[in-house]
């Protein structure tokens, strides 16, 4: 699908604030009406562009202490299987296939105590993941690709 304009600052907007933004209030801020940005959205979903929408969870603060990244390793043919097969491990959160190097999964685990960890780490080792080593993440950022539409909205509301 090519991404005009319209549905680039569609995008930017819902990476922004998917919740917290109207179809009215996107549509003043691209300068379309609130039903373009509804069917834009409903377009963008049905071809698979948007996968859904997520809360940015702070897991310390919702009592899960742990939020561990594990740097793993599977062979390049089996990659896509167990990073599928790692979604079904109890705490786990994210899943990130890499496309080049030896580390070519990186998981996200959140737990309460290191016994938690432990077995989320012994779980992907089970499943055929060689941990190679993981670290403890403090804090998340995330913000919208500027590449979708942030032009087209800064320049809409100058």
């Amino acid at each position: 699908m090519d991404l005009d304009e319209t549905n680039k600052a569609v995008l930017y907007l819902l990476q922004r604030d998917a919740r917290g933004l109207t179809t009215r209030e996107m549509a003043e801020e691209i300068g379309v009406s609130a039903s373009t940005v509804r069917n834009r959205i409903e377009q963008l979903e049905a071809e698979g562009i948007i996968r859904g929408y997520y809360p940015i969870v702070d897991y310390d603060k919702a009592g899960l202490q742990l939020h561990v990244l594990f740097i793993c390793t599977a062979p390049n043919p089996k990659r896509e299987e167990l990073a599928r097969a790692a979604r079904d491990v109890s705490g786990v959160v994210t899943i990130q296939e890499v496309l080049n190097g030896q580390q070519n999964i990186q998981i996200e685990a959140v737990g309460t105590e290191t016994d938690d960890i432990a077995r989320v780490s012994d779980e992907l080792s089970a499943i055929g993941l060689e941990v190679v080593n993981s670290k403890i993440l403090k804090s998340f950022h995330k913000q919208p690709f500027d590449h979708f539409g942030k032009q087209i909205v800064d320049d809409r509301n100058e």
